[in-house]
């Protein structure tokens, strides 16, 4: 089905429901890559105006990576649910943006509707709101889950605290972990990226987390971002696994790229829960994403990266993940070119996950060759804790020395808890207190306080 729309005296043609998702879309340099853009910025409005008038139903009817050839597809097709849907199912695309942005359309009404929505539909909306849009809707829609610590609670915000080395050195990570700590980071997981995959090293940084995550009773989960494999194979041998890793993106052939598939997704879910380590609940998968990454394997089918993207928060929300990030300018700059695409993307991620029901944080980060500096982060960091964001990073000065990217630091997260006023996840806030690390209200003690807790995990450490 083609689509037209009118701008003056010139009429603007989209021969399909993916190609006018494509043009709608904000500028980005990865669609100029892929070549889907608008041409210019009078077909861009001319592709919003027409997409509005797009009733939601005809998502469900114009696949826009076909059911037979795509899993990924079957997925969304599969699982909607029309009584979820029927709700809204009257509306177009227009009219589903108002509704979003209405005063009467509340927490309970986004979560009733949340399985009847497809990524296109989300995505096809996101196209027509402006970044307040995006983060009103968004704010309105708290995603919670559960391990040992409770993540996205509205008026809370969590940090990953990412301790990573570029040798996998223990003692390292381990100084970096504590540093992290003691700044009241770490209530969203202890990530770390290993530099190597073989399955000792990721038994050796499993084994190393949890006996101090036992020793302080530290309540919090741990994961090792190894490929899913790697993962099972590490729960085949009893190895401490909280959390299960996966890189994930919105098609099948992108999704093969990374050398999974659902099937897999499924066993590795399957053996996570059989451990049954959680304490206050069993979310035990760990996703992450990025704009760009079906592009960037030659896998989007023709579709623009930010629907792609979406799609893979579909693949995300069938396991019930306990968090889901978008490593928002990681790819580089050819899919995000600088920092004002860097932050439109972020909140189009936030937007997108929440609305779909997952549990969403991101990696406010950027590459050395974008056109991007630490004052765009700053300005993407503020904006999602106002959104509700559930989790950011927590990486010490913000320079990943393993990864060579900027994220967010120790003090980034100060900074965004004091000016929002935003809390720990409660259980993490309790232990610090308990340590006295932080005082009743999550406000850090001074180093003389502190220091009971430092001097003991010096000694783990075997530092003198």
């Amino acid at each position: 089905m083609s689509y037209t729309e009118a701008i003056g005296t010139r009429t603007y043609r989209f021969d399909d429901l993916k190609t006018l998702l494509a043009k709608a879309s904000p500028l980005r340099s990865g669609d100029q890559l892929a070549g889907t853009a608008a041409a210019s910025e009078e077909e861009r409005v001319a592709a919003r105006m027409a997409l509005a008038q797009v009733p939601l139903r005809t998502f469900l009817n114009e696949a826009l990576i076909p059911y037979e050839s795509d899993e990924v597809t079957r997925l969304v097709i599969d699982d909607h649910s029309p009584e979820a849907f029927a709700e809204i199912s009257h509306l177009t695309v227009g009219d589903f943006r108002n509704w979003l942005l209405s005063s009467g359309t509340d927490a309970d009404a986004l979560t009733r509707i949340s399985a009847g929505l497809t990524p296109e539909m989300v995505a096809a909306v996101s196209k027509l709101m402006r970044n307040q849009d995006l983060i009103a809707a968004a704010r309105k829609r708290p995603v919670i889950t559960r391990f040992r610590t409770t993540v996205g609670l509205s008026g809370h915000m969590s940090v990953r605290l990412q301790p990573n080395h570029p040798t996998d050195d223990v003692k390292g990570i381990a100084a970096s972990m504590l540093d992290g700590l003691m700044y009241g980071c770490g209530d969203a997981m202890i990530g770390i990226n290993p530099a190597t995959d073989s399955l000792a090293a990721i038994t050796t940084l499993l084994l190393m987390v949890d006996d101090f995550r036992q020793r302080y009773q530290v309540p919090t989960q741990s994961c090792v971002l190894t490929h899913v494999t790697n993962t099972i194979a590490a729960i085949g041998k009893d190895a401490p696994v909280d959390l299960v890793f996966q890189s994930i993106a919105g098609t099948e052939k992108a999704n093969a790229g990374f050398g999974i598939s659902l099937a897999l997704l499924q066993e590795a879910y399957e053996a996570a829960l059989s451990l049954n380590r959680g304490t206050v609940g069993n979310n035990v998968m760990y996703f992450e994403t990025g704009q760009g990454s079906a592009l960037s394997a030659n896998a989007h089918h023709g579709v623009d990266q930010q629907t792609c993207e979406v799609r893979a928060y579909a693949v995300a929300r069938k396991f019930n993940p306990f968090l889901v990030n978008t490593v928002v300018g990681f790819i580089g700059p050819e899919y995000l070119y600088d920092g004002k695409q860097i932050t439109r993307a972020g909140l189009e991620d936030h937007f997108c996950g929440k609305l779909l029901g997952v549990p969403m944080g991101c990696d406010i980060c950027y590459t050395n060759h974008a056109e991007a500096d630490q004052d765009d982060m700053d300005n993407l960091l503020t904006l999602l804790g106002v959104a509700g964001i559930n989790f950011i990073m927590g990486v010490p000065g913000a320079d990943d020395v393993m990864l060579n990217y900027q994220s967010t630091s120790f003090h980034d997260a100060l900074y965004v808890r004091d000016v929002l006023g935003l809390r720990r996840a409660p259980e993490f806030e309790e232990w610090l207190e308990s340590m006295r690390v932080a005082d009743a209200l999550g406000v850090l003690l001074n180093g003389a306080i502190r220091q009971p807790l430092l001097e003991g995990a010096r000694e783990w450490m075997g530092i003198a």
